[in-house]
């Protein structure tokens, strides 16, 4: 009996480690320029990621409206209760009133074990609210102000949360653009163990994403959109995301136009190992490949768009594509 109690225990837990969504995050409106984004990070490896969610990039629990709001979907995530959120939200509800609409009607009955941030912009009025389940993981609990919502679970404490809500409220009080906002609360997270699970891995998650829209960007391509995901081998993801933030530059405008990503696929994704880029109009681009891990494992320059690649070995790469003009983007490949 000992044995069997044991076994299911350890179920539990791996159950819950995989599934959960996510551990630290924030979502925030800007009712100046109109953007709305959501930031997070959690200690979900990126070879759990692919098993788990295997159609998904690592920024799925954010879901941005532009123009509306972000709705940060977490804990025991449930893509029926984020649908609901989104259409509550597009159809005009306040992020409290989409907040009483899913605690009363979740799609599995549960409400306790869900974790919401919403941040929207009802008639150019910014508006927030959180919520946090009684049965979410501890440390547990959300923090809202007029314009943000910051939420996290199984939290080294209320410390990580504070953290947070300094850092973007300082980098809001120094002018900053909302990007900037949202990465300045995720480095207040930088701590090791912030997801109580990363402690033995000395890092605050294992992946980590960010991602902002502009009010006529398309839902399915924001203007700023960058994740890290990694394995436990100790490399900070917050200090990742941050050179690709830093590198994309999204609050740079010069004096014509404002940097803008690059727009490309990858298919099939997932793939065996044969693999091409599709792009609006064919081109010549630089590709750089990196494991899991942040190793770089492949440089192809002056790749023509319609040259096929090829990998190996199973698992999860990440896939650095940019052009001679400076432009660039990320993606996530899973080799099966």
């Amino acid at each position: 009996m000992k044995k069997q109690v044991l076994t299911l225990a350890i179920a539990s837990l791996l159950f819950a480690f995989g599934k959960t969504q996510d551990t630290f995050s924030i979502v925030a409106v800007d009712s100046l320029t109109g953007e709305v984004g959501s930031a997070g990070a959690s200690c979900i490896s990126a070879d759990n990621l692919a098993l788990y969610f295997p159609n998904d990039d690592p920024d799925f629990i954010g879901d941005l409206l532009p123009g509306i709001g972000a709705i940060n979907t977490q804990a025991s995530y449930h893509a029926g209760n984020q649908s609901d959120a989104h259409n509550e939200l597009e159809n005009g509800s306040t992020p409290a009133e989409v907040i009483d609409y899913l605690s009363f009607n979740d799609v599995q009955g549960n409400p306790g074990i869900r974790q919401y941030g919403i941040a929207a912009l009802i008639n150019g009025q910014p508006m927030a609210a959180g919520y946090t389940g009684a049965d979410c993981f501890d440390y547990k609990n959300h923090v809202t102000g007029p314009n943000y919502s910051i939420q996290g679970n199984i939290l080294l404490g209320q410390q990580i949360l504070d953290s947070m809500q300094a850092r973007f409220l300082a980098a809001e009080a120094q002018g900053k653009c909302l990007a900037e906002r949202l990465m300045a609360a995720l480095q207040g997270a930088k701590v090791p163990g912030a997801d109580t699970r990363c402690l033995g891995n000395g890092t605050s998650a294992m992946f980590a994403f960010v991602k902002v829209a502009k009010p006529d960007d398309d839902p399915a391509s924001p203007t700023l959109r960058l994740f890290v995901s990694y394995n436990p081998v100790g490399i900070e993801p917050i200090d990742s995301l941050q050179a690709l933030f830093d590198e994309a530059a999204p609050c740079f405008v010069n004096a014509t136009e404002q940097r803008q990503p690059l727009e490309f696929s990858l298919l099939p994704n997932p793939t065996t190992g044969v693999f091409q880029l599709e792009m609006a109009a064919e081109q010549t681009v630089n590709v750089e490949i990196f494991d899991a891990a942040g190793k770089r494992l492949a440089v192809h320059k002056q790749l023509r768009t319609d040259e096929k690649l090829s990998l190996k070995q199973t698992g999860v790469y990440l896939l650095k594509v940019s052009t001679s003009d400076g432009r660039g983007s990320w993606k996530r490949l899973v080799v099966r």
